[in-house]
């Protein structure tokens, strides 16, 4: 970050300071001018000389939504001392600094804001003025109150589905302020056709989040800051993937695919993955509140210990009640097609339900995502269901912490942990295995610098240390379709200041025929509650 984007900030707020005064005396030569010399507290005083409500204040909090504004009572700010011309408006809503120094060295006297009752707006102002409205409020309302959320990937598949739109509370656990304030409203992170960014990264605002109604609870579905999307590939593909693992897959392929050389040298081989990927398709970095939106279901609570054993998942050492919606893949023979097509339709699973078919002596093998429900019914419709083994996945660091490692080489989907999960104020000794398990969090989450010396001793932020403490909380999350969801498993910690909000309910929901194998509105889910 460079210190120009704050120079320029500063520079207008303080012309805003040094003009203000001026004009309120020139309103009211009595008036307590004070009032517009002070930072924050200055914007109450411009409102008072344009004539508006004291709660537009807050509209300046909304990023994007502040510039709109402030170009408003910039132009209002003019209206208010006679300079009503279109010229006189153009300049002071697109060269405020000019503008106000214009005023602040004239001697316009103050006529209050323009009276509409005797003269009728032209059509197209009438519109402009609608069409504004209507996006402070709209912008206002997604940043501070409600998102809307769409889920494009079958990872929660069994309680969330692909084409279900999902509205997110940002209050439950508080709306979090954008760390970029100068942005596109409506957009995410890239103008629409393309990746071009909606925002700029000049500076950025400290972390803040409002109060909210409760904290995480397990079992929320919760719709977060993806970790690993501080750095993207500059592809419409690859945008919303993790970057770290598809840097480590050229890697290892560069290392002649052999996982064990790519392990010895890592670092060689995901410099060379690194300077490719830079030239073509492109890197690019984002602010937390730019990465990519991820919804997942919270499993894991600050300073708990997770772990998979088998497929079931255990906290601090005990097994859980999975959720309703649970899937698991399954191996399921049938006798023949029509045997197929007979549990495909009693069941209502589509292709996204379905994975690999092959031809066996005893009829067709389908690898299948199933609820226990629907494992229970498949038990009458096919020849054999039998669960899906993830052993193969183990030692090819696609699991957290994607290190080579005797024990972490043992983890696959289905057997994993334990891992212990950040939480604020408590202490870990830094021991190799915590330090393969923290160091991201430490760096990148955190913002320390570690150092690993040669002779074993570890520094942070130039300090010997043989503990850390943590910062911040830490979350971990699963997708219901558990083996087929990219999650916490692969990627690791959710730290707090990524979570975005909860999906409260979804209020539309559609099926395409590409995905689904048929195009309809799902009724039944219109409305209807996440759980």
């Amino acid at each position: 970050m460079t210190l120009i984007p704050w120079i320029l900030l500063l520079l207008a707020v303080a012309l805003q300071l040094v003009t203000l005064p001026v004009l309120l005396r020139r309103k009211d030569p009595e008036a307590a001018s004070w009032k517009g010399a002070i930072p924050g507290l200055h914007f109450l005083a411009w409102l008072e000389l344009i004539q508006r409500p004291w709660y537009w204040i807050f509209f300046l909090f909304v990023p994007g939504i502040n510039l709109l504004l402030l170009t408003v009572m910039h132009v209002e700010l003019g209206l208010a001392f006679g300079r009503r011309s279109m010229k006189e408006q153009w300049i002071m809503g697109a060269l405020p600094w000019w503008g106000l120094w214009e005023l602040r060295q004239g001697n316009d006297n103050w006529v209050g804001k323009r009276d509409w009752s005797k003269t009728r707006k032209s059509t197209a102002r009438e519109w402009s003025e609608a069409l504004i409205w209507a996006t402070v409020v709209a912008g206002s309302l997604r940043m501070l109150i409600v998102e809307p959320f769409t889920i494009p990937t079958p990872s929660m598949e069994g309680s969330m589905l692909v084409g279900d739109y999902l509205i997110v509370s940002k209050m439950s656990y508080g709306p979090k302020l954008p760390r970029t304030p100068f942005t596109m409203p409506f957009v995410h992170n890239a103008l629409p056709g393309g990746l071009t960014p909606s925002y700029t990264s000049w500076f950025s605002l400290p972390d803040l989040r409002l109060p909210g109604f409760r904290d995480v609870d397990r079992y929320d579905a919760v719709v977060f800051s993806f970790p690993h999307g501080d750095t993207v590939y500059v592809d419409p593909n690859l945008v919303g993937h993790d970057y770290y693992a598809l840097l480590r897959r050229d890697g290892i392929r560069r290392a002649g695919g052999d996982v064990q050389t790519f392990a010895l040298n890592p670092e060689r081989y995901l410099e060379e993955a690194r300077a490719k990927a830079a030239k073509s398709p492109g890197l690019r970095a984002r602010p937390v509140d730019k990465m990519e939106n991820y919804v997942k279901r919270c499993v894991g609570l600050p300073g708990e210990t997770v772990s998979v054993v088998e497929g079931q998942l255990h906290i601090d050492g005990e097994a859980v009640e999975n959720p309703e919606g649970l899937q698991m893949e399954y191996r399921v023979v049938f006798a023949n097609q029509a045997e197929a097509q007979n549990a495909f339709r009693k069941l209502g699973l589509t292709k996204l339900d379905l994975g690999p078919v092959s031809a066996i002596p005893e009829g067709i093998a389908a690898v299948m995502a199933l609820t226990e429900g629907e494992v229970n019914a498949m038990n009458t419709l096919a020849s054999s269901v039998e669960p899906m083994s993830n052993a193969h996945r183990r030692g090819r660091l696609e699991m957290f912490p994607n290190v080579w490692d005797e024990e972490f080489n043992q983890w696959d989907p289905d057997n994993f942990g334990p891992v212990m999960l950040p939480k604020e104020g408590t202490t870990v000794e830094l021991t190799p295995r915590n330090l393969n398990l923290y160091r991201r969090w430490i760096t990148a989450y955190e913002d320390h610098t570690l150092e690993e010396l040669p002779n074993g001793e570890i520094r942070i932020d130039g300090e010997l240390a043989t503990e850390y403490t943590f910062g911040m909380d830490g979350y971990w999350m699963m997708g219901d379709n558990r083996h087929r969801s990219a999650d916490s498993r692969m990627w690791g910690f959710v730290p707090e200041d990524h979570i975005v909000g909860c999906a409260t309910f979804t209020w539309f929901s559609k099926q395409n025929e590409a995905q689904h194998g048929e195009s309809k509105i799902r009724w039944d889910r219109v409305m209807r509650p996440v759980e």
